[in-house]
């Protein structure tokens, strides 16, 4: 069930109504809205509401026993075995079928021919997101940052169905003290939900769907039949698409979670303006960055250490990263260019001669922009091949009988242009919104849903976050 089609529309709207009616009662409401969230989740595939169901159950038996523990080694044993046990459905589901085929590949190479088998896993939508989810909560319990939660409570904030399949990870201490009061909904809080949900609307049906169908799925198909300027146009596409697409998806799950009453932190915060790599991951994915950052570089010793156990860290962090976005050696590079590069720029920081100048910021992000780019061209292809491949493609040099159009590109322009949109622009609109009328407020939306719909190409593609 995607966010934008009339399914949607309608299952939301049937939600809405069930819990502000509920709202009386908290824990009716609350049961209302797992319900409702499972059967999202079943919409996709109703075997895999049966995996949700276990995790959480399984990971509320080990907060309580945590909590319950009578010595620290007891409590660390039973975190560690929770840990396991997340990492252990994170693994089979989505790098069994990867490692067999990875051994079977070394022994062929080794002239150790073996019969192994062929694995075929389907993978659940968003089994990386309430997995991270549910090891973190179990973290936090043991470190004392959350109290242990209720069954109910525990099992909704895994399974709440705005952030359940592409996030953004909704952290313990964010939203269970939100369950355990009665939500309230202001005007105010309507007109910036709206706005938030129209915006994500326009940015994934217009921009990064035509995107993808004019530019990228292109380019990437047969990069050897475009020329370099193709490419070009074509890499940047990309990361004006999965900009568009992924923010399109968290907009859309913070505006749906408060329009129910619940507040989601933000997750993007224009990465393509960062003037470094490591500011470009306190804008991008802030949600994934800062849980890579709390719950492994951190743990791994963080920069506590000596500096190359530092760069060391950083390296490992995003090279844990990439893999987490799928079990290809394509993330794995991806990651690993990301780590590298922290790396660099945290040697770089520290042993800079101080008679040298300091760049201009723009040198800065213009610098990390086309790192970031290249890094999308591993993270978009299907594998190391077809990456290899685009870019040689792309340092032949044929600028010749492009088939770029002038849509495409202005998309990428406009895509790049309203990213770059001063952070006050919807939170302003929304304070004008308010004060209308309410049946104004209905016939604008109408009128812009109608316009979206009507500029957006055929069909509804997943979000690219959902295969992850």
């Amino acid at each position: 069930m995607l966010f934008p089609t009339l399914g949607f529309a309608l299952f939301f709207l049937v939600v809405y109504l069930m819990a502000w009616a509920l709202n009386g009662s908290n824990e009716w409401r609350k049961i209302a809205l797992l319900l409702a969230s499972w059967f999202f989740y079943g919409a996709w595939d109703p075997r895999f509401v049966a995996l949700l169901f276990a995790s959480g159950l399984g990971n509320w038996a080990i907060g309580q026993g945590i909590v319950r523990a009578r010595s620290p080694g007891t409590a660390k044993a039973l975190l560690t075995i929770g840990i396991v046990g997340n990492l252990g459905i994170l693994a089979w589901f989505k790098y069994a079928g990867f490692f067999l085929e990875q051994l079977s590949g070394l022994l062929h190479d080794l002239g150790l021919e073996r019969d192994l088998p062929l694995l075929q896993v389907v993978l659940p939508v968003g089994v990386s997101f309430f997995t991270f989810q549910a090891i973190s909560y179990l973290v936090d319990v043991r470190k004392g940052r959350v109290p242990a939660a209720g069954l109910l409570d525990l099992m909704l904030l895994m399974s709440f169905f705005p952030h359940l399949v592409a996030g953004p990870i909704v952290r313990a201490s964010d939203l269970l003290p939100q369950f355990r009061r009665s939500p309230t909904l202001t005007r105010g809080a309507v007109a910036a939900a709206l706005l938030l949900i129209l915006w994500g609307l326009f940015k994934k049906a217009v921009i990064a769907s035509q995107l993808a169908a004019d530019l990228v799925d292109p380019a990437f198909f047969d990069p050897a039949s475009r020329s370099s300027l193709d490419l070009l146009i074509g890499a940047y596409g990309y990361a004006v698409q999965i900009y568009c697409d992924f923010s399109a998806y968290s907009d859309m799950a913070i505006g749906l979670a408060a329009l129910l009453g619940y507040r989601f932190p933000r997750n993007f915060d224009q990465p393509y303006r960062a003037a470094s790599l490591q500011d470009f991951w306190r804008r991008w994915h802030i949600s994934l960055s800062s849980w890579l950052r709390d719950y492994l570089y951190i743990p791994l010793g963080g920069s506590r250490r000596s500096a190359a156990r530092t760069y060391l860290n950083l390296f490992l962090t995003m090279l844990l990263g990439g893999l987490w976005h799928g079990a290809s050696w394509g993330f794995v590079i991806w990651g690993g260019l990301h780590g590298g590069w922290l790396a660099i720029e945290r040697f770089w920081t520290r042993n800079r001669p101080g008679h040298w100048p300091v760049a201009p910021r723009w040198v800065g992000v213009i610098v990390t922009f086309h790192i970031v780019v290249l890094g999308w061209v591993f993270f978009r292809a299907p594998d190391i091949a077809a990456a290899s491949g685009y870019l040689g493609a792309l340092a032949v040099g044929d600028w010749r009988n492009t088939l770029v159009t002038p849509l495409s590109l202005a998309l990428v322009v406009g895509g790049l242009a309203i990213h770059a949109l001063p952070v006050a622009t919807l939170p302003a609109l929304a304070a004008r919104v308010r004060r209308w009328p309410a049946p104004a407020v209905g016939l604008a939306l109408g009128a812009l849903i109608l316009v979206v719909d009507t500029m957006r190409p055929e069909g509804v593609a997943p979000f690219i976050y959902y295969q992850f």
